[in-house]
């Protein structure tokens, strides 16, 4: 599963966002940021011990003060909140089992131990364990520590990409007639350009226009299939087909995300969320009908 990609208990893949290494040094920088101040308040406690009793009392005040700052934060943190931290949550990050699963106290107490003893503090050889670590980061595909490979988990990203931006709605008179397109011949640069077009065809001027919008047209129905319903204008035609690839993607994402959200034990996101900022229709298309396919 080095690439992100988990197969759940129903056979299907799914695709996680591995986070790497800037998302995840910002995230550290945060969450280093809070505990600094916290092991400066252990050591105002720890210090006039370890002062005032025998060497032996200062060892172990040391190695309960280790454990106070640098074990015991992430683990109760990391266990209780699902693989979040402070600085994960600000960044949209969580750490997940190489299976997509939620960690539980085994992995958290995993990869605190080894990021303890060669990563942060690093007690073994630093910063030459430093240098390790980061080289691990930098060469692991998905982006994986030490401590990550130790406990077989892996940070990924929760939150999803940008939404298309401004679509068209689909024509009612082509709802029907949309649903049965093939659209696996539509290449994502000629539909982005449709897209467009639609968008800013207002401020086209003729007879511009209708060349741009006929050219445009005739390209597309060359990629699919069934042909455009006779007298259908061309803008609606341009329009439906943009709406119903957009519909099925939303779809395909819904179902991913639906898996993904399962197997993080969270609630699936609402694909109608998705679509808030879509249109009424193709923005004033108008003038132009589709010619048949030849």
């Amino acid at each position: 599963m080095g690439d992100g990609t988990v197969v759940d208990g129903e056979a299907v893949a799914v695709e996680l966002r591995p986070a790497r290494l800037g998302s995840r040094t910002l995230a550290f920088v945060l969450d280093l940021s809070l505990q600094v101040p916290f092991a400066l308040l252990v050591a105002t406690v720890a210090v006039p011990l370890m002062l005032s009793r025998s060497s032996a009392f200062a060892h172990g005040v040391v190695v309960v003060a280790t454990v106070l700052v640098f074990l015991a934060p992430p683990v109760l943190v990391e266990t209780l909140t699902g693989g979040r931290s402070i600085g994960k949550f600000a960044l949209g990050l969580r750490v997940v089992r190489v299976d997509g699963g939620p960690i539980g106290f085994r992995h958290a107490l995993t990869r605190a131990l080894v990021g303890l003893a060669v990563e942060w503090p690093g007690l073994l050889v630093p910063p030459l364990s430093w240098l390790l670590c980061l080289g691990v980061m930098v060469g692991e595909r998905s982006g994986r520590r030490l401590g990550d490979l130790a406990a077989g988990t892996l940070v990924v990203h929760e939150r999803s990409p940008q939404s298309w931006g401004w679509v068209p709605a689909m024509p009612p008179q082509l709802t029907g007639w949309a649903r049965r397109l093939d659209l696996t011949g539509l290449d994502d640069q000629l539909a982005n350009t449709v897209r467009h077009y639609l968008a800013r065809n207002r401020r086209i001027g003729e007879p511009a226009r209708t060349r741009l919008g006929l050219a445009l047209a005739s390209k597309v129905a060359a990629q699919t299939t069934p042909p455009v319903p006779p007298g259908t204008p061309g803008w609606a035609y341009l329009a439906a087909v943009v709406a119903e690839r957009h519909r099925r993607s939303l779809h395909r994402q819904a179902v991913r995300r639906g898996i993904a959200a399962r197997i993080l034990a969270e609630p699936a996101p609402d694909p109608a969320a998705e679509t808030a900022g879509a249109g009424s229709g193709a923005r004033g298309g108008r003038g132009f009908t589709v010619p048949p396919v030849p």
